[in-house]
């Protein structure tokens, strides 16, 4: 069974760089038709993708976050990140990375999500 696991920072400074790793086990990323996400969700506030990455290496991004998110993946291990730049106190979130078969549809494995939070 896949497992995902978010490490990364927990507190981060406004204007700086938000870096997440995404660590995969129990499979490889690469299989045809995975897509790896990452999905936030503000304190209060409903889920909001950010974008993925493909099997094939190609990216997707949401358009809102487009200018401000990279993401790559190492696949000799087995994991996958997200930058996300010039945080505002608004990126604060539970961080999530997810996998699917298509770049946005529903997401069948989640990791358990990491609290960032941006300091002004």
């Amino acid at each position: 069974q896949v497992q995902l696991q978010e490490s990364g920072p927990g507190l981060v400074k406004a204007s700086q760089t938000l870096s997440l790793t995404c660590i995969v086990s129990g499979g490889s990323i690469t299989p045809n038709y995975y897509y790896w996400s990452w999905i936030r969700q503000p304190p209060g506030k409903g889920l909001e993708w950010m974008g993925a990455k493909a099997y094939s290496g190609n990216t997707y991004y949401s358009p809102s976050l487009k200018s401000r998110t990279s993401m790559s993946r190492d696949t000799s291990k087995n994991q996958f990140t997200l930058q996300l730049n010039g945080v505002t106190p608004e990126d604060t979130a539970v961080y999530y990375c997810a996998k699917s078969t298509c770049p946005a549809c529903g997401m069948d494995y989640w990791g358990n999500g990491t609290l960032v939070t941006v300091s002004s």
